[in-house]
């Protein structure tokens, strides 16, 4: 699955040093689409195993996440975590706060269409996501 992560047909990009600090592990983003002139941003994120963004929410928008390879979680606040795998897609509510990463072992990744803004939000306990899978 690593293989399949890391070289899907949109490559991995660079280091996600700009969101890091929602970050808990290692993300590589590749900017696939967006810009000043409309309001919709389209990239390629990529989690190590273990890495999974803080708890967030979109405002003003949606996001839809489409899984291209490995596996990973997607949960919203209250309800059970969602293994993901390949194929899957998520569309996300304006105003639902969420998070979505890796599983501990396996590399994971996504393209993101993102329209709004985020709010980011505290992270995921590491308790809480150890217990996953």
């Amino acid at each position: 699955m690593e293989k399949e992560a890391k070289s899907g047909v949109f490559g991995l990009g660079e280091k996600n040093v700009a969101y890091q600090k929602y970050f808990i592990g290692q993300s590589y983003l590749n900017s696939l689409a967006g810009g000043d002139d409309i309001d919709v941003n389209v990239a390629n994120v990529t989690f190590e195993p273990g890495c999974r963004n803080n708890w967030h929410i979109h405002h003003d928008g949606y996001q839809i996440l489409l899984v291209t390879g490995g596996e990973g979680w997607y949960q919203e606040a209250g309800k059970p975590a969602r293994l993901l795998h390949a194929g899957d897609a998520v569309t996300i509510h304006e105003g639902v706060k969420h998070w979505h990463g890796a599983t501990k072992d396996s590399w994971f990744s996504h393209v993101a269409i993102t329209k709004g803004t985020s709010e980011w939000c505290e992270p995921v306990d590491d308790e809480a996501y150890a217990k996953l899978g």
